[in-house]
């Protein structure tokens, strides 16, 4: 805490430590950032007990004509079509975790819901040397994607999913579907560092 506080030097000028402090303690959106979500991730079943802190920073909202894009890709290639899309469009943010660099987030999408707004992102999973050396099966699970319910409402009440290892299938009636490597990750304890009043 001394160090974060501790007077920086700008050329002839100090910064005074009131400035530091209201600095830190303002929700601050690094440049190119449009939102930023901090969040806990709770392992589920066989992950009960772990616990990791992410970040979800979007960078900018995928738009209509990239969610006809990874349709069309679906459609012509199921998963591995979904896949190849999602590895050559830009980025739109990234998830980090503590301790890594994070990836790269190739689809996010901001849904009004009737208490606020459902965030739901989607990208290609990085897969592990490991899996790849060995061919294991989850090397299927390719994609990474969750959702978000901001309750704009009651922030108390915003939750969400997380889904590391996945792929998007069709299930026995035609619809789509999360098929999942290992059990999703309860997103709990959510900041919204959207500034208010921004439109998406």
């Amino acid at each position: 805490m001394h160090r974060q506080l501790k007077l920086r030097r700008t050329g002839c000028r100090f910064v005074s430590l009131a400035a530091v402090t209201i600095g830190l303690m303002l929700p601050v959106l690094a440049a190119g950032q449009v939102e930023r979500i901090d969040a806990t991730a709770r392992g589920t079943s066989t992950q009960m007990g772990r616990i990791i802190n992410i970040k979800i920073i979007v960078s900018k909202f995928s738009t209509p004509a990239d969610r006809q894009i990874l349709v069309d890709a679906f459609k012509k290639g199921q998963n591995q079509g979904l896949s190849d899309a999602l590895s050559k469009m830009k980025s739109s943010g990234r998830i980090q975790i503590p301790g890594t660099v994070g990836y790269d987030l190739a689809y996010v999408v901001s849904v009004p819901t009737e208490t606020g707004r459902r965030i739901r992102f989607v990208t290609n999973r990085k897969i592990a040397f490991a899996e790849a050396a060995r061919n294991t099966p989850s090397k299927a699970f390719d994609l990474t994607a969750g959702e978000v319910d901001i309750n704009e409402q009651d922030t108390k009440k915003s939750a969400g999913t997380l889904f590391p290892a996945t792929q998007l299938t069709l299930n026995s009636e035609g619809a789509l579907q999360w098929e999942l490597n290992q059990n999703p990750w309860e997103l709990t304890n959510i900041i919204d560092w959207k500034p208010k009043g921004k439109e998406q």
